[in-house]
């Protein structure tokens, strides 16, 4: 079973993939923090050194890397990470995509909080932040909605997330035969 977990940044990939891992018993990763091991440097430092089209080609190698080298696991992608090279087909052909779908306005409510650890967003006002989510958000929506699941941030549980996977699974189980 191979689970992407994708959306916006500050959408809650890596909160529910941690509690999703444990539930499942299966390994969890983080794309990000993946990238960030294979080149032995932050993902600000890639992208000020080599470039955001450099980090897009890492991100995509390691998602290959990971997803060919593991029967089960469950992994938090970057928020642009379906939006690059053809990834979300590559991870809806491999397993089964979960789009954490939250509004513009709750995604400012937590990122505005957490401006400081999170490197694209650390410099802008909060006027900036608010324009920033909703044209990357417009931009990703066309990526984000080929997901295999598609669950409104106000409804994510675990049982919720874990009933949906066990749902798409089934039917993709079914729709390979």
């Amino acid at each position: 079973m191979k689970i992407y977990l994708i959306g916006f940044m500050g959408c809650g990939k890596t909160h529910w993939g941690k509690q999703l891992s444990r539930k499942l018993g299966i390994p969890f990763f983080d794309l990000d923090e993946q990238v960030v091991a294979n080149e032995g440097r932050s993902i600000n430092e890639i992208f000020e050194k080599e470039g955001e089209e450099y980090f897009r080609l890492k991100e995509k190698e390691v998602l290959y890397i990971i997803t060919e080298s593991h029967d089960d696991f469950v992994m938090a992608c970057g928020g642009g990470a379906p939006c690059f090279y053809n990834n979300i087909d590559y991870m809806n052909r491999s397993g089964t995509t979960i789009w954490i779908n939250s509004s513009v306005d709750k995604l400012f409510e937590r990122l505005i909080k957490e401006k400081e650890g999170r490197p694209l967003i650390r410099d802008l006002s909060d006027d900036q932040l608010r324009s920033y989510i909703a044209k990357k958000y417009a931009d990703r929506r066309i990526y984000y909605q080929q997901a295999s699941v598609i669950i409104e941030n106000d409804e994510v549980s675990l049982e919720k997330l874990t009933e949906e996977i066990m749902n798409a699974e089934s039917f993709h189980t079914k729709r390979r035969w």
